[in-house]
């Protein structure tokens, strides 16, 4: 529950921002008090660029106001501070967690979006937490998910000690070196867990020349399962990418010799593999172009080339293999 799959390696810088720092802007605004942008940087621990950014998204989204004295937010934002609040709270557990410091966020009437508390173990990774335990409450005591086995009396003290925690409702626990980290890992969990912040983004907020895992992961498993399945990889320009087979994340800092001809070319390639795992199997792989730059490239095993062939190009795809 708390250790990574063996199938998955995870490593590799954590995004610029997510939807974590978006919701903690959110957090840290007030409809009265202003606050700069320095100070918002300051509390978010990312860039003035990333928190201008983020600022231009809650503009076009009319949650915020910009003003001589600093940002405040409208009667918009508060409603939606409202929709999106979360219960956050430290929390020491350290027979059940790996990191020094834990974050508790309580999600309520959640049990039945979770499965095994795997996706949300992976967010809280991918968002720079070295994981995430998930629990859910069913007869009044919390389990964990997937299994009728319950955490141990005194675990669960603690955690009611903070939650007025109910029936179907459920907790995340994030964990990392860091409070801040395991914070963001625990918020972007339960985030996820919710469907998202459903913001309007436009392209150039979500991906860039500089896109992280993070970033680009949504991307990549959507073309995944446009293709059916068959084994997706993908990276921006000027960092590390991801690699999903079967639904899974199998690499999240990968780079491939495909991908790196496709974004200094800026062409679609089309080429059988002549070297690593793939040999002999013909791959595509795309270009994602923005203002004329090649900002990342996806690649994937020619469709085309599966659909006219008249025996079988792939018998088996190992855990492996790669572009």
């Amino acid at each position: 529950m708390m250790h990574p799959s063996s199938n998955v390696r995870i490593c590799g810088p954590a995004p610029k921002f997510n939807d974590y720092h978006i919701w903690k802007s959110i957090m840290s605004m007030d409809v009265d008090e202003p606050i700069g942008r320095k100070k918002l940087s300051s509390v978010l621990g990312i860039g003035e660029g990333s928190t201008r950014t983020i600022l231009n998204i809650l503009l076009e989204n009319k949650y915020i106001e910009i003003g001589k004295s600093g940002i405040t937010l409208t009667k918009e934002g508060d409603e939606y501070r409202g929709m999106i609040l979360l219960d956050a709270k430290p929390i020491v557990l350290h027979d059940l967690t790996i990191g020094m410091y834990n974050c508790a966020v309580l999600i309520r009437h959640a049990s039945r979006r979770i499965s095994f508390g795997c996706e949300e173990r992976d967010s809280a990774i991918i968002s720079g937490a070295k994981g995430a335990t998930t629990l859910i409450c069913s007869n009044n005591r919390l389990i964990f998910p997937g299994s009728d086995y319950p955490v141990d009396k005194d675990t669960e003290k603690i955690i009611r000690d903070i939650f007025a925690v109910r029936n179907d409702d459920a907790v995340i626990i994030g964990t990392a070196d860091s409070y801040e980290l395991a914070e963001c890992g625990a918020i972007s969990a339960a985030l996820n867990t919710m469907g998202g912040l459903r913001l309007q983004k436009g392209i150039k907020d979500i991906l860039s020349s500089r896109s992280s895992t993070g970033e680009i992961l949504s991307l990549a498993f959507a073309i995944h399962e446009l293709v059916g399945g068959l084994p997706v990889c993908a990276k921006s320009r000027d960092d590390l990418g991801v690699r999903i087979e079967n639904g899974v994340v199998i690499d999240n800092a990968y780079t491939g010799e495909v991908l790196e001809d496709v974004i200094r070319t800026k062409t679609c390639i089309r080429k059988i593999a002549t070297s690593g795992p793939y040999k002999g199997i013909k791959v595509v792989v795309t270009p994602i172009d923005l203002d004329g730059k090649a900002i990342a490239a996806i690649g994937v095993v020619d469709i085309k080339e599966i659909l006219t062939s008249k025996g079988p190009i792939v018998t088996k795809l190992s855990e492996d293999k790669v572009f």
